[in-house]
């Protein structure tokens, strides 16, 4: 009986650490989203747009972690290697996933590290100069640069920046020749544009908009092919002269690659739940950025298969490199 009553005993404490050593549920602690930019670019924007509905939608507090320098790249390595519990993340843009890989294959992370979750927004860039410049139209600065080559400078969040890789296109497409100068992040290259530093900017619609409505730089055009509803009062490229002219930006969450699908579904649906509120689509809004959806992760990997082939085409057909 004795023995009995002594199994019986070690049957029900093995049972009761096997509950005590279950995982608790998730999340449990503090997110971390990092950003690959500095504060006030718009990486930084949309982060902190939506983190107080994120945070909300989560249960959980959220840090934003700036972490700037070579066109994010930094900030994709750290997560990369973070471990794949859910609990530190990344705001990326094309930069991160698609081009500085193409640039430089001594990276110490791979796009395939990072777990797509789901796209947040789209917008186009915007094209501006100091609002001293005699530089008007797009026809201007062409004319402008190609009188004498090299001499203009345009400043961008970073190499390998959706910036750098805009303003590559443009002098691809029109035969010109400009500078590149970058900074580690959107907001002090449009500081570098209205402090006469540099001439010229293809900045983020969050980074230049506030400053041209100020009149502290001059918008001239954006980037799409047409007219963007989110920036009406801008010609588009094919009004501005140059049709085959056509790009538009976008940011997205990514988790460390090994993350739980179970977790992954649910960042995916707090991301939905943080940028559908009607607080967090005006506060983009008014900065010429639109929220913009996936369905599901599935459904933001393959749109990422299909946009990393246009971003790596463009790193090769313009000859971008790292200045």
């Amino acid at each position: 009986m004795k023995n009995r009553h002594l199994i019986l005993a070690l049957a029900l404490a093995a049972c009761t650490a096997s509950v005590g050593a279950q995982p608790a549920a998730y999340p449990n602690k503090p997110i971390r989203i990092v950003v690959g930019f500095a504060p006030g670019g718009a990486a930084d924007y949309v982060a902190r747009s939506m983190s107080e509905a994120f945070s909300k939608a989560m249960g959980q507090t959220v840090i934003i972690d700036n972490k700037p320098g070579n066109g994010s790249s930094i900030a994709a390595d750290i997560v990369a290697k973070a471990p794949a519990d859910g609990y530190t993340m990344l705001i990326a843009s094309p930069s991160s996933i698609s081009v500085n890989p193409a640039l430089n294959p001594k990276l110490t992370y791979k796009p395939s590290d990072l777990l797509p979750v789901g796209k947040m927004t789209t917008s186009p860039l915007v094209l501006a100069v100091n609002p001293a410049s005699p530089i008007k139209s797009v026809p201007d600065l062409i004319a402008t640069a190609k009188k004498d080559p090299g001499k203009l400078n345009y400043s961008t969040s970073g190499n390998g920046s959706a910036p750098h890789l805009g303003m590559a296109l443009f002098n691809l497409l029109t035969g010109t020749e400009m500078t590149h100068v970058p900074y580690r992040g959107g907001a002090i290259a449009i500081t570098s544009v209205m402090a006469g530093e540099t001439q010229l900017t293809f900045g983020t619609s969050p980074s230049v908009l506030p400053q041209a409505t100020a009149g502290k730089l001059r918008a001239i055009a954006v980037s799409t092919r047409e007219r963007s509803p989110l920036v009406p009062d801008l010609p588009g490229m094919r009004e501005a002269g140059l049709p085959e002219y056509n790009l538009e930006f976008w940011y997205g969450m990514f988790l460390p690659a090994g993350t739980p699908p179970a977790i992954v579904k649910t960042v995916h649906e707090a991301v939905r739940t943080a940028m559908q509120q009607p607080s967090v689509k005006a506060a983009l809004e008014r900065e010429g950025t639109e929220v913009s959806l996936s369905a599901t992760p599935e459904q933001f990997g393959s749109f990422l298969v299909e946009d990393s082939k246009f971003w790596v085409n463009l790193v090769k057909t313009a000859n971008v490199k790292v200045d």
